[in-house]
């Protein structure tokens, strides 16, 4: 297990999150289908696959997120392109140019990432959109960061989770469903389980190290 968040853990990260997507692309799909476009399973594969296959050589670990952020709004479809790319630019511009980060400056990175979302978003808690996995799992981050890195990511991961399923529940306020009313309860919101993959990629990998 890596003590520091470096170059190698990032590509790692992005790779295994394209993994994960492209596994579970059909799933996602169809919870997209219930209550939005039917695109969102297709449209995240593209764009982690895209970002997986252009991440930059030798370059610090804020680098090769802000490469993959590029990468996955060039590529990717629908509002999860700019979301999920605006998370990763600023998680990159928020490690600058060091060779490595804490278990605490990644927490800090990836507050940047949710705050990128809300603000682009403008989704809060409650409002059935990938905010509700993002939030928990950005605080359980923090909160367990002093216990290192794995730790860390294996709590945030956890905290995703249980915010993904707190969606089911949930009038959609935000989005596409959003236009569905009532009909939106009793549904899982597809970002919020995307971004449940996202924190299990990052738990694999530091769990690796």
């Amino acid at each position: 297990m890596s003590a520091r968040f470096g170059a190698s853990d990032a590509a790692a990260w992005i790779r295994r999150a394209a993994e994960l997507v492209a596994a579970d692309a059909d799933r996602l799909t169809r919870l997209d289908a219930e209550i939005g476009d039917g695109d969102h399973g297709l449209n995240l594969n593209r764009g982690f696959a895209a970002a997986a296959e252009t991440l930059p050589e030798d370059a610090p670990p804020g680098k090769v997120l802000i490469a993959a952020g590029r990468a996955i709004v060039s590529k990717t479809g629908g509002a999860s392109g700019p979301l999920y790319g605006t998370a990763l630019r600023r998680a990159g511009k928020a490690l600058a140019d060091e060779p490595d980060a804490s278990a605490e400056q990644l927490a800090g990175a990836l507050d940047a990432a949710l705050l990128g979302i809300r603000e682009l978003g403008e989704a809060q808690v409650g409002d059935k959109t990938m905010v509700d996995a993002l939030t928990p799992a950005v605080e359980a981050f923090a909160a367990a960061s002093g216990k290192g890195l794995a730790a860390a990511a294996e709590a945030a991961a956890d905290a995703a989770g249980q915010g993904a399923e707190s969606t089911v529940p949930l009038v959609a306020r935000k989005g596409r469903a959003s236009y569905l009313g009532e009909r939106s309860a009793g549904h899982l919101d597809p970002g919020a389980a995307s971004t449940v993959l996202l924190f299990r990629a990052l738990a694999d990998v530091l769990a690796e190290d």
